[in-house]
């Protein structure tokens, strides 16, 4: 086996609600989160001998090739681990928005991670390749197990929940990139005045309910990042305006994300969307369920 050919796929917030702050600086958080047929693509592969250790390509001219960068930091890290010698080159295709919420950083590590383990025949189980990832972002893990999820602690306590209502997706990232770092610095816990309601999400998700799911999606995130740009509300009241049954902030944003019952719906949208100044991207998709164990 010479070649990987992995799909990193960005994930979206149903729900994300923060706790409290830890004393290490991180939140404990409580969050449904659903994997999306929006992916880049993680292709890794063995390098000649005279090539670099570890070689990195990117489709973006601005994004950095070296320990800067989260693939090429989980690839150093896993050839000094388990002792591998063979020089790596990645080839790293970006279609995820960059600091949107959508934790495309966060999908390519996990990729790089199964890659890794497949292409040197590894043989690490799920549980360890989370260990790994857990070591780089809270998201990692999460992207590794893919599909409908709870997600505790910092996000990294996993439960699988059943697959979510097949639907239609709509993402649209505005004109404006969001510091993760500074919502969560000027998130006020005690002043949050709308947290979502994750039973009776749970319970909607399990019983296929996408009614009951569409109406009670909540992120308290928003507090923060729409009233630094209200750009993000204005995006949402589009979606819904034209069709959406739900629509809400993915992570910190700025990306936005509209569930629709109807493709015919959902390329509307994404048609209307695209027309926007304020728009940078817009895409249509579906929702990811894994196979099921």
């Amino acid at each position: 086996m010479k070649e990987i050919r992995m799909k990193a796929r960005a994930k979206i917030n149903i729900s994300l609600d923060v706790i409290r702050r830890r004393e290490d600086g991180y939140h404990d958080l409580s969050m449904i989160m659903q994997t999306i047929n929006l992916y880049d693509k993680v292709n890794i592969k063995r390098g000649s001998k005279k090539a670099l250790p570890i070689e990195l390509k990117t489709n973006l001219n601005f994004l950095p090739t070296d320990e800067k960068n989260l693939v090429y930091k989980v690839v150093e890290y896993m050839k000094t681990v388990y002792e591998i010698k063979e020089n790596i080159f990645i080839d790293l295709f970006k279609v995820i928005p960059i600091a949107a919420g959508l934790a495309g950083g966060s999908a390519d590590a996990a990729a790089t991670i199964k890659a890794m383990n497949l292409l040197f025949r590894l043989n690490l189980s799920l549980e360890e390749m989370m260990g790994i990832g857990k070591q780089f972002g809270a998201d990692i893990p999460y992207c590794l197990v893919e599909g409908t999820v709870l997600a505790e602690g910092i996000g990294d306590e996993i439960t699988r929940l059943q697959p979510f209502p097949e639907c239609f997706v709509v993402i649209a990232k505005p004109n404006i990139s969001v510091s993760t770092a500074f919502v969560y610095e000027n998130l006020r816990l005690k002043e949050i005045s709308n947290r979502p309601n994750n039973p009776l999400l749970v319970e909607a998700i399990n019983n296929g309910d996408f009614n009951t799911i569409s109406k009670n999606l909540c992120n308290v995130l928003e507090e923060v990042t729409i009233q630094e740009h209200p750009v993000i509300d204005q995006v949402k009241k589009s979606m819904l305006l034209n069709g959406a049954t739900g629509a809400l902030m993915s992570g910190s944003g700025s990306a936005v994300f509209g569930l629709f019952d109807s493709e015919e719906g959902a390329l509307k949208a994404t048609a209307i969307l695209k027309k926007q100044e304020s728009i940078k991207f817009a895409y249509a998709t579906t929702v990811y369920n894994r196979e099921r164990d």
